[in-house]
């Protein structure tokens, strides 16, 4: 499936080089909303009378998108629309399942949080509000999390006798560690937007509203790196991290050869011995 990202309309903040698509060009709910600036795609949850709850037409809208990336995106930025980034699972589709299709109701979930995580493109989540359930789930998935000082974060699945179905318990443990996720889920802990850069949630906090500016700034850095760096950066580098060390060493070896060795890389690295290229800076 191809989506088309033609011009419809500006966007709300007046920027004009943010062009909007309508659902239905894009084939997606209208629960999702996706912008473009430039080579970089902004995903909307756009559920905000529900806090952006994540039903089922929303998860698969995100793993047809994520699946079809339009040409030329280097970089997605994911943002919730109104109070509130994400508050979980839609409970009104909790409806009484057997196992067999609980089970599938979930691997929706992981097929389309793995095409976020494991995409042709690095994803940064912009956070604020409720960061709840499955919206931790799926923001858990993203390469990297910028928080405005708004978010606070929380799983209560056990309040409701279910459990994370979207990935958490193979995510979040990576990301907070184990022990936190079972006190989290044990005891209903709220965790606010400073506590969760601390413990490593978000990677970026900033003040509220700043959000969507810094995440389109870093997303704009990401695309002007080289796609093979950021392939390799974003698949190769945490199933190393998950190797053993002889075959993490291997790996390595293998990805820098095959990097180096790509046009982009030769002429970037020609760019900086003539001295033609950025130097780096402190941000």
């Amino acid at each position: 499936m191809s989506i088309s990202m033609a011009p419809q309309a500006q966007r709300a903040s007046g920027s004009k080089r943010d062009v909007i698509v309508n659902s239905s060009d894009a084939e997606l709910p209208h629960s999702l909303k996706i912008a473009r600036r430039d080579d970089i795609a902004i995903v909307s949850l756009a559920r905000p009378e529900k806090c952006n709850a994540l039903g089922t037409a929303t998860v698969l809208g995100l793993e047809a998108f994520f699946t079809s990336l339009p040409e030329g995106i280097k970089a997605v930025v994911l943002v919730g629309e109104g109070k509130h980034f994400c508050a979980g699972v839609d409970l009104d589709e909790l409806t009484e399942r057997d196992i067999a299709d609980s089970v599938a109701h979930s691997r929706n979930w992981h097929r389309a949080f793995e095409r976020i995580e494991s995409g042709r493109v690095p994803v940064v989540a912009v956070l604020h509000g409720g960061v709840i359930g499955g919206g931790l789930e799926i923001a858990a998935a993203c390469h990297v999390r910028v928080a405005e000082r708004s978010t606070y974060y929380a799983l209560p699945e056990a309040t409701l006798g279910i459990f994370v179905g979207g990935g958490g318990a193979v995510r979040l443990p990576r990301l907070i560690g184990t022990a936190r996720m079972i006190d989290m889920m044990l005891t209903g802990r709220v965790y606010e937007a400073e506590e969760g850069q601390a413990i490593g949630i978000s990677t970026y906090l900033v003040p509220p509203g700043a959000g969507l500016a810094k995440g389109i700034d870093i997303a704009t850095r990401i695309a002007s790196n080289s796609p093979i760096s950021n392939f390799a950066i974003t698949h190769a580098l945490p199933r190393i991290a998950q190797s053993d060390s002889a075959s993490g060493y291997l790996t390595e070896a293998l990805i820098v050869a095959i990097a180096q060795h790509s046009d982009d890389a030769k002429a970037r690295l020609k760019a900086f011995r003539e001295k033609r290229a950025p130097k780096t800076v402190r941000n």
